[in-house]
């Protein structure tokens, strides 16, 4: 089938024929939707729950830390790997510093625990905005052809010489938007992931600190 051929009859084009009809645009549409599904994946599988430290880990924390002193909290953050559970380790181990110091040392663990954990979020933004742009490309591509076609041909007031470039500018519009609309969903869903995570991880935060006030002060006094 030409790449500007338009399916003959009254049937529906399949997919396949829509592909092929959309040009050499579709091969690099066809990468952006494969890197974003795998980063989609990716993303799913390193932002769940269970992969970045649950409310119920958390929770578990603060009650140990409560009911038997910062010791026995440290010993249950370290008993994991999770982001969560190094951040919870650090304000353990920070306890005998002074309150100003011990926040702002916490506060670099966790932005740095935050930016590796949004680091593959950048490409889903990067292929929600060259996807519409190359679908785009292959718009202007598919009406330069079908002019041209006319012009070449003399098909002026023969629609039908039209009608290949215009159903190869609208397949890969198409296609463009197809692409994007679901990476920019995934990407703000992780996005929102990490917020909540963040958020999460500062009610621990106001959770905690008091419980360590009684190590700051016997490190003051020492």
């Amino acid at each position: 089938m030409n790449p500007t051929q338009v399916p003959a009859g009254d049937a529906m084009p399949s997919l396949w024929d829509l592909i092929v009809s959309g040009g050499p645009l579709m091969w690099p549409l066809g990468v952006c939707s494969v890197i974003a599904l795998a980063y989609v994946v990716e993303r799913f599988v390193r932002l769940r729950a269970s992969a970045i430290g649950t409310d119920g880990f958390g929770a578990r924390v603060v009650d140990a830390t409560r009911a038997s002193g910062p010791a026995a909290g440290l010993q249950l953050a370290r008993s994991e790997s999770t982001p969560l559970a190094r951040i919870l380790a650090a304000h353990f181990e920070l306890a005998a510093r002074p309150a100003p110091e011990r926040e702002k040392r916490l506060e670099d663990v966790a932005t740095g625990e935050v930016k590796r954990l949004a680091a593959n979020l950048r490409p889903l933004m990067i292929v929600y905005i060259v996807a519409p742009l190359l679908g785009l490309l292959g718009t202007v591509w598919g009406l330069i052809e079908a002019f041209a076609t006319v012009a070449v041909k003399q098909g002026l007031g023969r629609p039908e010489l039209l009608a290949g470039g215009v159903y190869q500018a609208l397949v890969t519009t198409a296609a463009g938007l197809s692409i994007a609309i679901p990476a920019v969903v995934a990407y703000y869903h992780f996005k929102g992931r990490l917020e909540r995570f963040s958020r999460r991880v500062e009610e621990l935060y106001v959770a905690i600190d008091p419980l360590l006030d009684g190590a700051e002060a016997r490190h003051a006094h020492s």
